[in-house]
């Protein structure tokens, strides 16, 4: 199935690409992006009831109530393996909050009929070597329009079971955002995506746990100057690594679903 392939753009891939376009500021179309009626729900049971019954054992989700039903979300996992993103909606869209999940996916992934399918879920493409402005600012309009986005916020996979240094990507789309719009309100949350094997196999259990979430407007207190959204990002990064990194360290049983 192609959606379980699909690979969201980092918060590594995200920071360069923000750097690398902000001299030349191409004045070119949105991608656009959008969750097809029909297909989505679709594709989100198969993922329920059939794909994911069928490949892991027991899927336990913690904390899934702190989850938003309504505003703009920011969702931060752990990144592991392929299957993150096929997990990840179990918690946290349509079955856990009936909310569809955006991602932001390296271009490269969407081609063919891969591409076909990601266009049609909620991902937009996002070229790393000759980005535009107008992708990243779509991930803005994203939150700006009250949905919910996924960022990896580790980078790449990380097969080992500790938080390596985040990317500061998330952070800065997230308070340029809440910058541009008064009380905004972007949540971003925690999520640990726990594996019981680095590679995992058939019948793999699998802990999905959802921390508490940081408010950014809390950091900004109505603040836009690019000093201190600089300086606010960089706080939101580090206490967002404290987060994943507690959580990580001290995960919770839970009943499998």
């Amino acid at each position: 199935m192609a959606f379980s392939v699909l690979r969201p753009m980092s918060s590594s891939e995200l920071s360069a690409s923000s750097s690398r376009e902000s001299s030349s500021r191409p004045a070119v179309p949105a991608p656009q992006s959008r969750c097809s009626p029909w297909l989505t729900p679709i594709v989100y049971w198969l993922g329920q009831y059939l794909v994911l019954p069928s490949y892991f054992g027991p899927i336990a989700i913690t904390g899934q109530e702190k989850l938003p039903t309504h505003g703009p979300v920011i969702l931060a996992p752990t990144h592991r393996a392929r299957w993150d993103s096929i997990v990840l909606p179990l918690a946290a869209g349509r079955p856990g909050t009936g909310r569809d999940l955006r991602y932001m996916v390296t271009d490269d992934e969407v081609k063919g009929l891969q591409g076909w399918f990601i266009r049609r879920l909620g991902g937009f493409p996002v070229n790393v070597r000759r980005p535009t402005v107008a992708s990243l600012r779509h991930g803005i309009e994203l939150l700006l329009n009250q949905e919910m986005l996924v960022i990896y916020p580790e980078g790449g996979i990380r097969r080992e079971d500790r938080i390596h240094p985040l990317k500061p990507g998330l952070a800065r789309l997230a308070v340029q955002a809440e910058a541009a719009q008064a009380d905004l309100n972007v949540q971003i949350l925690p999520v640990d995506i726990h594996y019981g094997d680095p590679y995992p196999p058939w019948r793999c259990p699998v802990q999905i746990h959802i921390g508490d979430p940081l408010a950014v407007r809390d950091y900004l207190q109505g603040r836009t100057a690019p000093e201190a959204l600089k300086t606010e990002a960089q706080q939101i990064t580090a206490d967002l690594q404290a987060r994943l990194e507690a959580m990580v360290a001290d995960r919770p049983q839970a009943n499998p679903i």
